[in-house]
């Protein structure tokens, strides 16, 4: 194991240092330190960081149930695939989360009909673009739409929480319920995507740096630098361990009046839920997802209420006061919004709230007790699941 290795270099140099010597020991001492790169050595035992491209190759599926279970001994994910693997246990949970995303952009298309809709919608052809999915009669249904927000983090269009379709099921961490459930009552349907607002692209490689024509007799002030830089970077190894990093430098390219959540609900406002035939507009949104809305709230207070008739929140984190809702704003969301919040509480009984927003009530406590609709996250700790 890596931190066995680790810890026998440790040994040898406790030793060594338990020995007299004096300043020649110290001098011997820093030069094996300042020889032993610990960043290579953490990541001596680690497997390559390749994963499976597909559910199939990570020999898993969804049951009956859209439970997650492994096709030969059926059972539920494990996170710690291998002990002692953090870094690379999360970079293969990172790895099925993306397979779940394209999984459910092919539920959304198969089981629900619904179709995409590139962003920007005057998108060139060689510019970074987003997407929502609209069902078949979201522009042309003259009488109700259900609009669908979610909360910050990782997930993408159609998903509430990753995790929880992970390691529950499909219908608890989907929008897929909602979206059928509205179908049904004869709503047309807009699932938003708050959370794709950059194209990621790998930096190109730096070029590798010319060798200093200085030798040691460089000037002491020279050397004292590259001695800190080196000994930072042996102590940065530490974080980098204990803290996930990409392993590739990337640059992130905004993609055009969509790259922060707030930018891609009012674009989709002006771009889409505007120009439906709908007299009646809903939306549901959960965590950033309600801030989101408030902000849309302000810049277009008018329009919003002469369309939207009611605004269901879950855990929502807007602030009026931050956020700067004017008085008017109040008032429409204390007859129009209401904000679900994990309790202890019995479903639905009014609770206490300091804000003069949107009254506040009850939900069920989250998934394993946790705080929240959609519970904690299992893999980083976060009290909103949709992070990972």
């Amino acid at each position: 194991m890596v931190v066995n290795a680790y810890g026998y270099i440790i040994l040898i140099l406790w030793i060594t240092m338990a020995q007299p010597g004096g300043q020649e020991k110290t001098t011997a001492l820093k030069d094996l330190l300042s020889r032993i790169d610990l960043d290579e050595l953490m990541k001596k035992d680690e497997p390559p960081l390749y994963f499976p491209r597909t559910l199939e190759e990570f020999e898993y599926a969804f049951n009956d149930q859209g439970q997650l279970r492994h096709i030969k001994t059926g059972e539920p994910f494990v996170f710690n695939y291998r002990e002692d693997l953090h870094r690379w246990n999360q970079k293969r949970y990172e790895a099925l989360g993306e397979i779940i995303t394209q999984h459910v952009y092919e539920l959304l298309e198969k089981k629900c009909n619904m179709t995409k809709e590139i962003l920007p919608v005057d998108a060139s052809e060689d510019e970074p673009k987003s997407f929502i999915y609209l069902s078949k009669d979201a522009l042309n249904n003259p009488d109700k739409l259900l609009v669908l927000i979610q909360g910050r983090g990782v997930v993408r269009a159609g998903q509430w929480a990753r995790r929880l379709i992970i390691n529950e099921d499909i219908d608890s961490g989907s929008q897929i319920p909602f979206i059928s459930r509205a179908a049904e009552e004869g709503y047309g349907v807009m699932v938003l995507n708050p959370n794709e607002n950059y194209l990621e692209v790998e930096k190109p490689e730096k070029p590798a740096a010319e060798v200093s024509p200085d030798g040691p007799d460089e000037p002491a002030e020279k050397r004292e630098r590259k001695e800190e830089k080196e000994g930072k970077k042996k102590r940065d190894f530490y974080e980098k361990y204990r803290k996930p990093q990409k392993e590739k430098q990337t640059d992130q390219i905004p993609i055009r009046k969509n790259s922060t959540p707030e930018e891609h609900v009012l674009y989709v406002w002006d771009n889409f839920i505007s120009k439906s035939a709908a007299k009646n507009v809903f939306f549901i949104a959960h965590s950033y997802g309600g801030l989101s809305f408030v902000e849309l709230m302000i810049k277009r207070e008018a329009q919003v209420k002469s369309r939207v008739q009611a605004v269901a929140m879950t855990d929502s984190v807007h602030n009026v006061w931050h956020q700067e809702a004017g008085k008017s704003t109040l008032e429409w969301m204390q007859e129009h919004c209401c904000n679900w919040v994990s309790s202890t509480e019995p479903l639905d009984t009014p609770l206490e709230t300091m804000l003069p927003d949107c009254p506040r009530i009850s939900a069920v406590p989250g998934v394993d007790g946790g705080p929240g609709w959609l519970g904690v996250c299992g893999v980083c700790g976060a009290a909103d699941a949709a992070c990972c």
